[in-house]
């Protein structure tokens, strides 16, 4: 009888998860999005921590409205989106260039190999004292950190991109008499794409997180110097809801390079499989 009652329960269970996964993903993200500021919502009223400290997402919410009806938010998301789109731009031009070139030379590989393993790992907050000394609270103390920490998410999978190319379909396209640029384009640069939108979806997150952090630390204009004021003023809901908004940044953006990539590689398997999902 065990056994009978088994099958049962693991048949109802994948009947209910075919069912969520049949609903369109804004659903099910929307369903995850409530169900957190629900929690947010609960947990400083219970007490389970002072609300003085973690406000109720309801307050937050208000004042995050609130907000959008102002100039000076909107300057500081301008300023923000600023950075992270110039330092953004550098990274993968820098990143398309060097690693094409470098992935393209067997000897500049096994040259460079040892150089980026050394100086990937390196936090971009590390480099904040350089980029004062340099730069002071300028824009360019915040292009320097976003570039370091963006360009090496692009470059290596444009690296990768460039290790993946077919040598058979390289040679025959040299027996055809395709000289170097005419490679690049039909042989080369189909091969990297896939690898440099994934690159370039990290990369603008990472973009974003280090406009903020330079913002908060070192006082550029921006979301991040709004939040660090209103910490030190003790305007404590009015900081959540500048946290928030960043959030919601991070989420149009990704949302924004997953339309382009979709649009962009709309002839490669993967994107087909996804849509035919």
């Amino acid at each position: 009888m065990s056994t009978v009652a088994t099958p049962v329960t693991q048949g109802t269970g994948r009947t209910l998860n075919q069912r969520l996964l049949a609903l369109p993903p804004f659903v099910l993200g929307a369903a995850g999005a409530l169900v957190f500021l629900l929690v947010w919502e609960l947990v400083p009223r219970v007490g389970l921590v002072p609300a003085r400290y973690v406000p109720p997402a309801s307050e937050v919410l208000v004042v995050f409205a609130r907000n959008l009806t102002f100039t000076d938010f909107w300057v500081a998301v301008g300023e923000t989106l600023k950075g992270w789109a110039i330092g953004l731009t550098i990274s993968t031009v820098a990143a398309i260039v060097i690693g094409i070139v470098v992935g393209s030379s067997t000897v500049l590989r096994r040259l460079t190999a040892s150089t980026i393993e050394f100086l990937r790992p390196i936090p971009s907050v590390a480099l904040i004292p350089l980029a004062v000394l340099i730069f002071g609270v300028q824009i360019g103390s915040k292009l320097l950190l976003i570039v370091y920490a963006s360009f090496w998410q692009i470059l290596i999978q444009v690296l990768y991109g460039v290790a993946d190319v077919d040598p058979v379909a390289n040679n025959t396209a040299k027996s055809f008499g395709l000289g170097y640029f005419a490679r690049l384009r039909h042989v080369v640069w189909p091969t990297v794409l896939p690898y440099l939108m994934t690159g370039l979806r990290l990369g603008a997150a990472v973009a974003l997180i280090l406009s903020v952090t330079a913002e908060l630390v070192i006082g550029n204009p921006g979301l991040g110097r709004e939040i660090a004021l209103a910490q030190s003023g003790g305007a404590i809901a009015p900081m959540y809801a500048l946290v928030l908004a960043t959030g919601f940044l991070g989420v149009v953006i990704n949302m924004v390079f997953r339309a382009i990539e979709r649009r962009t590689l709309a002839w490669h398997s993967s994107i087909r499989t996804e849509v035919a999902r």
